[in-house]
């Protein structure tokens, strides 16, 4: 594995000694796609995922529970183990010395009638990607999680935010992210068939295409770019093994912070300042957890009854989920005996309205579900 580390920090000198204009492109292109490779290689072993060591891209078994689940990620003591225990009840070790918690500590927690599960990983070194400090299986249970937080101590120097985010980039996980745009079709002849439906800005082109394909040993596809998408990104479709995740960043410890710098900190995008301790801005918090995991309440009332207010159902849509959505969150075989839904709520033009199945539903609607007569 040493050799890969070398040829990869050769490589990155490489880069950074080489001007990036339209002239490099193609150079710039060849290397990107060198060190992908190489990366992929040290973390998964020479032939692959199976080839590596049996435990290389393992997490912790932790087994998923409740409605979405939520990891902690950072430094040692940067106080992950007390607000896991603020925000769940579940008691995490916590200390004044460093690498207090050793293993995965999952806890609950339940806001707006979703069941959360957060989960308190060891703090994590630079160069835990490469496997320091058990880095490997607190970044692969990460990548199960719909949310990161991103846990820093506001006390100390956001240096630190910058090597988390390193090493999560090099585990694959692509943060605050949505995949490309792009279409990547293998096929068995034909030669590279490369369409650009927008132009293309950050460096990518159709020899930049081609020579990256021949580094992935790919000689017949067809590629379509719709939208502006950089060299780094069209490397990422073809691996396709990344993970795209939303992080927040928790601010910890703010009751050492003056005003002064709190105001510094708050021109930061995707932050949320908190106290874990003395419990200051935990709403705040748990509303963008909300948010950011895109959920959405539904009301479920059987026939005859009132509805269901304490256990809704929740589901994960960046737009407005539908009905039939929400029947196959219960259960899949619901829809083969679907007739028609009632819905009262803000979705519904008058209460209750009769829809079908591609009705668009809003948070705190009311579904009542009729079944096929027979």
């Amino acid at each position: 594995m040493s050799n890969v580390q070398k040829q990869i920090e050769e490589i990155e000198a490489e880069m950074a000694r080489t001007q990036k204009n339209k002239a490099t492109n193609y150079h710039l292109g060849t290397l990107k796609a060198k060190l992908a490779k190489l990366r992929s290689e040290l973390l998964n072993g020479p032939g692959g995922k199976s080839a590596g060591s049996k435990d290389a891209g393992r997490g912790f078994d932790v087994t998923k529970s409740g409605d979405t689940r939520v990891g902690l990620v950072g430094f040692p003591s940067v106080g992950k183990s007390t607000l896991l225990t603020t925000l769940t009840g579940t008691r995490s070790e916590a200390a004044a010395y460093e690498f207090t918690t050793l293993t995965c500590i999952p806890g609950t927690m339940k806001y707006k009638g979703a069941r959360i599960q957060v989960l308190d990983l060891p703090g994590i070194i630079e160069g835990a990607a490469e496997g320091k400090g058990r880095g490997r299986q607190v970044i692969s249970t990460a990548r199960t999680c719909n949310l990161i937080l991103i846990v820093l101590d506001a006390g100390k120097p956001l240096t630190h935010k910058k090597i988390i985010e390193q090493e999560l980039f090099s585990f694959g996980i692509r943060i605050n992210q949505s995949p490309p745009n792009v279409r990547v079709t293998k096929k068995e002849s034909g030669g590279i068939d490369y369409q650009e439906m927008v132009p293309q800005t950050q460096g990518m082109n159709s020899d930049v295409c081609r020579v990256v394909l021949k580094e992935f040993k790919i000689s017949c596809a067809q590629i379509i770019l719709r939208e502006d998408v950089t060299v780094d990104q069209f490397i990422d479709v073809i691996e396709g093994n990344r993970a795209y995740i939303p992080v927040l960043y928790v601010f910890n410890k703010i009751d050492s912070l003056t005003i002064e710098e709190l105001d510094i900190l708050d021109q930061m995008p995707n932050y949320v300042p908190i106290s874990s301790q003395h419990e200051w801005n935990l709403e705040e918090l748990m509303e963008e957890i909300w948010s950011r995991c895109n959920m959405m309440r539904i009301y479920t009332k059987p026939k005859g009854q009132i509805p269901d207010y304490d256990e809704p159902v929740i589901l994960h849509s960046e737009g407005n989920p539908t009905v039939e959505e929400f029947c196959n969150r219960i259960h899949r075989a619901l829809m083969e005996q679907f007739s028609h839904a009632w819905v009262w709520g803000k979705s519904a033009k008058h209460q209750p309205q009769r829809c079908g199945r591609e009705h668009q539903l809003e948070d705190e609607d009311v579904v009542q579900i009729v079944k096929k007569a027979g």
